[in-house]
C-alpha cells in the first residue's frame, strides 16, 4: 500500500452532512463527498492485510484495495477504471449502498473500518468532474436484439453490458421515466435523479434504446416479445408489498409506502400529482423499521408532519455488534439513519392490532407490546395502548415481484414466488422458458441495489454466451 502505517496514523473520517434543520427544507442531497485530501487520507488507512475480505463482502466484488491505493496516490483516472471494472454505477452505490464491504474490512475487527463507501463516492464524483466517464461504443454490431423488462439497477446494468458488446438493446419501463425503484422508490434527498439521467445519456450513446410507458403483460403481450427478440431479460423490482391484515386497514389515510414515496419523487421532478398523499400537519405512523420506513420518515419530515413515529415488530438491536462473533459478516446492530436524526420517535417490539377511524378516516392506532422467545412472538399482557394516527404508512418489506407478470410469461416460480433461475452453471439466469432470463429482485426477491447490479452484469454475460457461444464480458 502507498502508506503502510496509514491505518495507525489516521482516524476514520466520515462524510459531512448539512445540518438537519437546513436539509429538511428541500429534497436535495445533503451528504458532502470527501475533498481530494480527505479521500487521500482515507485511502491511506487501507491495510496491506493480505486477504482483502472487503472484496468478498461486496456483492459486485469491487477491487477495493487497488482503488484505495490509487486514491492515496491521487491517480483518479486509474481509480475510476478499476472501480468501473466491477461496478457500472458507483454513483448509485456510493450514495445508497449500506456498505457490507466496510463490515468485512479487516481493520473493523478491532478499530474503525476504512471509509470505503466515502472513497467510492469521491472517485465517481471526481471522475464526472474530470470528464473521465465516457461512452464505450462497440466497434462491431452483432445484429442480435434483446428486450429487457424493468429499468432499475439490474436492467440498466444488463443493458449497458450487452450494448457494449454490440447487441441491440431495448430497455422497457412501465413508468414514464427510466430508473425503476431508483427513480420512484428512493427519495431525491438520498439520491438526486440527475445521476440516472447522466447515465442514460452515456447508455444511449452506447446504443441502448429506452422505451417508457411499456407495461409488459398489460399493454404488451409477453409472447410478442419472445417472438420479436433473440432474448428477453426480466429485471423488474420486488413490488408486491407486505400488507397489514388488521381491522381498519381499509380506512382512508392508510397507505403502502410505495404509494407515498413515488408521488413525492414525481413532484420533485416537476410533475403535478393529483391528490398527493401528504404528511403535512399530521401525526404520522410508519410501520416497519427498514430502509423504506426510514425513507417515509425523511419524506414526512420534509412535508412538515406534526409528529412521526416508527414502529418495528422485532426487538431493538444491540447498539454495538459483537465483532468477534460476526466479523466479517453483516452485523445485527442498531442503525440510526439520517432521516431518524431529522426527527422521529422509534419503538420496537410493537404489534399493530387495530386502526380506528372517524367518518372513514384513520384517527388512532391500537398496538401492543410483544416479546420474542425461541423465535416465537407473544403479546405482553396488559400492554395495549393507543396513539394518534392521521397517516399510517406500511413499510414492512416486499413479498416478491408482481405475480401476474411471471404468470403471463408462463415461467416457473420458486417457493417464494420469484422467477426460478440459478446463478451458476450452463443455465445461469435462465428461466424455465426458452430465451427468457431473470435477474435482480425479479429472481432473488427484495434486495440491495448492489446485488441488482451484480445480477444484471452476470445475467448479461449469460445472455451473451447464449447468443454468441462465448463472451468477453466479466462475470
Amino acid at each position: 500500500m502507498g502508506k503502510a502505517t496509514g491505518f495507525i496514523e489516521f482516524n476514520r473520517l466520515s462524510e459531512q452532512n448539512i445540518p438537519p434543520h437546513e436539509r429538511v427544507k428541500n429534497y436535495k442531497e445533503f451528504v458532502l463527498h470527501l475533498s481530494d485530501e480527505e479521500a487521500k487520507i482515507q485511502g491511506a488507512r487501507c491495510m496491506d492485510c493480505g486477504i482483502p475480505f472487503c472484496n468478498n463482502g461486496c456483492p459486485v466484488n469491487n477491487i477495493i484495495p487497488d482503488w484505495n491505493d490509487l486514491v492515496y496516490r491521487q491517480n483518479w483516472a486509474e481509480a475510476i477504471k478499476v472501480l468501473h471494472s466491477t461496478n457500472n454505477f458507483p454513483e448509485f452505490t456510493g450514495r445508497i449502498c449500506p456498505a457490507p464491504c466496510e463490515a468485512a474490512c479487516t481493520l473493523n475487527i478491532n478499530s474503525d473500518a476504512v471509509g470505503i463507501k466515502s472513497i467510492e463516492h469521491a472517485i465517481i464524483d471526481k471522475a464526472w468532474e474530470l470528464g473521465l466517464v465516457k461512452p464505450e461504443i462497440p466497434s462491431v454490431k452483432t445484429g442480435k436484439r434483446i428486450a429487457i423488462v424493468g429499468s432499475g439497477p439490474a436492467g440498466m446494468a444488463a443493458a449497458q453490458q450487452l450494448a457494449r458488446v454490440g447487441h441491440d438493446v431495448d430497455l422497457l419501463e412501465k413508468n414514464d421515466r427510466i430508473g425503476g425503484l431508483l427513480r420512484y422508490g428512493i427519495p431525491d434527498f438520498k439520491m438526486e435523479k440527475t445521476h440516472i439521467d447522466r447515465r442514460m445519456d452515456q447508455m444511449q450513446a452506447e446504443g441502448v434504446n429506452f422505451k417508457t410507458n411499456q407495461n409488459v403483460g398489460v399493454d404488451i403481450n409477453p409472447d410478442d416479445l419472445i417472438n420479436d427478440y433473440d432474448a428477453v431479460i426480466l429485471s423488474g423490482g420486488a413490488e408486491w408489498p407486505r400488507d397489514l391484515p388488521v381491522p381498519g386497514r381499509d380506512l382512508k389515510g392508510v397507505h403502502f409506502a410505495m404509494d407515498f414515496l413515488p408521488s413525492q419523487n414525481k413532484v420533485v421532478a416537476g410533475d403535478k400529482v393529483e391528490e398527493q398523499i401528504l404528511a403535512t400537519d399530521k401525526h404520522v405512523i410508519v410501520i416497519g423499521g427498514g430502509d423504506t420506513g426510514s425513507d417515509c420518515v425523511g419524506t414526512s419530515n420534509r412535508h412538515g408532519a406534526k409528529s412521526v413515529t416508527q414502529f418495528e415488530l422485532m426487538p431493538q438491536p444491540p447498539e454495538k455488534e459483537n465483532k468477534a462473533m460476526v466479523w466479517p459478516y453483516w452485523p445485527l446492530k442498531l442503525r440510526t439513519s439520517s432521516s431518524h436524526e431529522e426527527g422521529c420517535q422509534r419503538d420496537w417490539s410493537v404489534a399493530t392490532k387495530e386502526l380506528i377511524g372517524e367518518n372513514g378516516v384513520v384517527k388512532e392506532l391500537v398496538a401492543s407490546r410483544v416479546e420474542w422467545k425461541d423465535g416465537k412472538m407473544a403479546e405482553v399482557a396488559n400492554s395495549e395502548f393507543k396513539i394518534k394516527a392521521d397517516l399510517v404508512l406500511l413499510a414492512m418489506g416486499f413479498v416478491g415481484p408482481q405475480q401476474n407478470l411471471l404468470e403471463k410469461f408462463g415461467i416457473e416460480k420458486d417457493e417464494r414466488g420469484n422467477a426460478k433461475a440459478e446463478t451458476e452453471g450452463d443455465k445461469a439466469y435462465f428461466t424455465s422458458r426458452n430465451k427468457v432470463f431473470a435477474a435482480g429482485d425479479m429472481r432473488r426477491g427484495q434486495s440491495l441495489v448492489v446485488w441488482a447490479i451484480r445480477e444484471g452484469r452476470q445475467c448479461a454475460r449469460a445472455v451473451d454466451e447464449f447468443l454468441m457461444g462465448s463472451s468477453i464480458l466479466p462475470r
